[in-house]
């Protein structure tokens, strides 16, 4: 099991700044940098676009600090070299945004309505899988305390919460699990 330590977490490299016409990357109470709301979002209004154009074809030339923080794993085997902003979205075990492809198109939408100034951030166990893990610093109420990559290792009540907002994508790739999940009541 591949587990990130706290001391990784925090000496973690970030490098410049981002600031675009509705979000801005800047110091975060959860970990190193963060990206803030800089407007009011509705619930379900998208907040930015996610660049998918850095595909990584070659993970032996990673550093584990590069596999460990930089990168995205989407369908079929396809990885992705974050960008600012959205390499700088923390974990929360209460987040209020989710990842969302709709026409081709990854985007960012609030999960609920969020306030100007508040730090963005998504359940990084959503559309995932694997043994990762890592002590969870997100400081919401309802932290699990340990984060767990395995969508299907969350409490179910936040699967079964989760499920509309799981990329199209994901809900193929565990689409057994996925029904087991709606015939368990």
């Amino acid at each position: 099991m591949l587990k990130l330590s706290k001391k990784l977490l925090r000496e973690r490299s970030f490098y410049g700044s981002y600031m675009g016409k509705d979000v801005v990357v800047k110091k975060s109470k959860i970990n190193g940098k963060g990206v803030f709301a800089t407007k009011d979002f509705k619930k379900d209004e998208p907040i930015l676009d996610v660049d998918n154009s850095h595909v990584v074809t070659d993970i032996s030339k990673l550093t584990k600090e590069n596999y460990d923080f930089d990168l995205d794993f989407l369908a079929n085997g396809k990885i992705i070299w974050m960008q600012p902003p959205e390499k700088y979205i923390n974990h929360s075990c209460d987040p209020n945004l989710y990842f969302k492809t709709i026409g081709g198109i990854r985007k960012v939408y609030a999960l609920r309505d969020i306030s100007k100034g508040e730090e963005l951030t998504s359940d990084y166990s959503m559309n995932g899988w694997g043994d990762a893990t890592f002590r969870c610093n997100c400081g919401s109420e309802n932290c699990r305390k340990i984060w767990y990559a395995d969508f299907f290792k969350l409490p179910v009540f936040l699967q079964r919460k989760h499920l509309p907002y799981l990329e199209d994508w994901f809900k193929k790739q565990v689409k057994g699990k996925i029904e087991e999940l709606n015939e368990v009541r």
